[in-house]
């Protein structure tokens, strides 16, 4: 059962809805851009939750710093990564020592970066990376990143731009279109979580 927690980003305190299971293997979920109504309870942000919940994962998903109950400010990403971070830890600390990193829009912004900055995860799944809205940067490797879904009429993260970043990313790491929908898949929630359950290995099984 999920329940509401709270763990230290350095010297803030930031909340999180965790779910412990069975076993040694979980996943960190990050969120949509704050300033524009993210946070951990978005729509997106539960189905990857429940994805990785049904596959036996425990999982973690957690407002960043100034969002909802979480203190500090909005950091643009920044900061940011040391949330993620911090999630990561509380993770190794519940006896989690496999950790996935997962991210919905702005949190695949924040996990990218992290991650290119030595941030270690076991795979990474990503939907919807801003690829049009933030600048990403220079694309740099991230070999542990296995999964980008997309919407085909998604602006913010447009197949052929997300198909460029991919391609630096990860070359082996797999794609994913969802049709008819664009970056809220509204009323395309099930197929996104169809999408992710048929890729997401479960906890009591090699990995790929």
């Amino acid at each position: 059962m999920e329940e509401k927690i709270l763990f230290k980003s350095g010297e803030l305190e930031l909340e999180g809805i965790f779910e412990k299971n069975f076993g040694d293997t979980g996943v960190v979920i990050t969120h949509p851009h704050p300033l524009y109504g993210g946070d951990m309870y978005n729509p997106v942000v539960g189905v990857i939750a429940k994805a990785y919940r049904d596959k036996g994962y425990t999982t973690l998903r957690f407002n960043f710093r100034g969002t909802g109950e979480s203190g500090g400010k909005h950091d643009n990403g920044t900061g940011e990564q040391e949330d993620l971070l911090s999630a990561v830890s509380y993770m190794n600390e519940t006896g989690i020592k496999h950790v996935d990193i997962s991210g919905y829009s702005f949190g695949t912004f924040v996990n990218a970066g992290a991650v290119g900055k030595g941030a270690r995860a076991r795979n990474m799944t990503m939907v919807s990376p801003p690829v049009a809205f933030m600048e990403f940067g220079p694309p740099v490797p991230l070999s542990c990143l296995k999964l980008v879904i997309t919407g085909r009429y998604d602006e913010v993260a447009p197949v052929e731009l997300v198909k460029k970043n991919l391609f630096q990313w990860n070359p082996e790491a797999r794609l994913e279109v969802i049709e008819g929908t664009d970056h809220f898949y509204a009323g395309c929630l099930k197929k996104l979580e169809e999408v992710l359950s048929g890729f997401i290995t479960p906890c009591n099984s090699e990995n790929p």
